[in-house]
């Protein structure tokens, strides 16, 4: 017999809460402060598929509804890295797939897709491929620091120290701009807009203290900052931005190195430093001489997604040079414009 699907609302009811505090697998990116920020931000309508009747909620797999002028579409999640289905049995995972499924075939939202961690998605079609770098952080500090590349990473951190760089980690408004600041010239470098600063303002409103803001300063000017977001015994690397000015003098290892340090003493025993395209070999080799694991991370959509990698090179090659020569207003304005219709 077929498991019968029903959707919940994880913003109104608590289930979901009581559900994501003690799943094995659940993240940051399940909880009720990124999925609210979702919806203050880009006004994506966040919905639970599950085949529990009106108890104990014991299955679950969270998507957003992404309805724009430009997109309709089920994500699991919008600006997530990964988000796994929290189902344990494969019959009530195919019960999940198999509702969605039938929701893209009949019309009622034009693809899906689903971004799980640690599973392979029988019934949908395999997607995006990406890689994950993960850091165990249960050894003590001085094996992890050994761990690190010997040049890129231990010598870039002393030489921070030798130039006496300033690390601070926090929240405030002040650490934010800097962050921001930091952020769009990286953007601007690799032809990108920020994220709108709403976004930031939302991950701080609804994670509070699950959110922290790190910043290396030199003479009271920020050169490099990250943002990282905790949730259980797991820290996550989401964003950064750097001044490229100031690579020489080490500021993204040093912000690492503290960052793990502090997330050592609170308890943490996992560093997510979170996906990279494949294409992208420069912040690949930098996760790797962290001393981290690189695992397969894949996507899977429905329908499939078949793309002219020619013509969407040649796009994007244009479209990144025009973005490069947007004074700071412009740039941040087309972010605001084009995200939502990302997710």
């Amino acid at each position: 017999m077929t498991a019968r699907v029903c959707a919940i609302d994880p913003l109104a009811d608590p289930r979901w809460d009581d559900l994501v505090a003690r799943h094995p697998r659940a993240s940051v990116f399940h909880s009720r402060g990124w999925l609210e920020a979702l919806w203050r931000t880009y006004r994506y309508q966040p919905v639970v598929v599950t085949t529990s009747g009106p108890g104990p909620l014991e299955n679950g797999l969270v998507l957003c509804r992404v309805r724009t002028w430009l997109a309709r579409r089920l994500v699991s999640l919008p600006f997530s890295d990964h988000c796994d289905p929290l189902v344990d049995r494969p019959d009530d995972l195919a019960a999940l797939l198999g509702f969605l499924r039938d929701e893209v075939d009949s019309k009622r939202s034009g693809s899906l897709e689903v971004r799980p961690r640690s599973a392979a998605l029988s019934g949908l079609p395999a997607g995006a491929a990406y890689c994950l770098h993960t850091l165990d952080l249960t050894p003590p500090a001085a094996r992890i620091f050994e761990g690190f590349h010997p040049s890129s990473t231990r010598r870039a951190i002393r030489r921070a120290e030798r130039e006496g760089l300033r690390y601070e980690a926090g929240t405030s408004e002040r650490l934010l701009a800097s962050f921001y600041m930091l952020l769009r010239l990286t953007r601007r470098r690799h032809g990108l807009p920020p994220q709108p600063i709403a976004w930031f303002r939302n991950l701080l409103a609804c994670l509070r203290d699950r959110l922290a803001i790190h910043v290396a300063s030199k003479d009271d000017r920020p050169i490099a900052s990250i943002l990282t977001l905790s949730f259980g015994t797991t820290m996550v690397y989401k964003y950064g931005g750097s001044d490229a000015r100031s690579h020489g003098l080490g500021g993204m290892p040093l912000l690492f190195w503290r960052a793990i340090q502090q997330a050592q003493a609170g308890g943490i025993r996992e560093l997510d430093l979170g996906r990279s395209d494949l294409d992208q070999p420069g912040l690949i080799a930098f996760k790797n001489h962290l001393g981290a694991v690189r695992s397969p991370l894949t996507y899977y959509t429905c329908p499939e997604q078949r793309v002219n990698a020619r013509q969407h090179g040649a796009l994007s090659r244009v479209a990144r040079r025009v973005m490069c020569q947007l004074p700071d207003a412009a740039l941040d304005l087309t972010g605001r414009l084009v995200y939502r219709h990302l997710g």
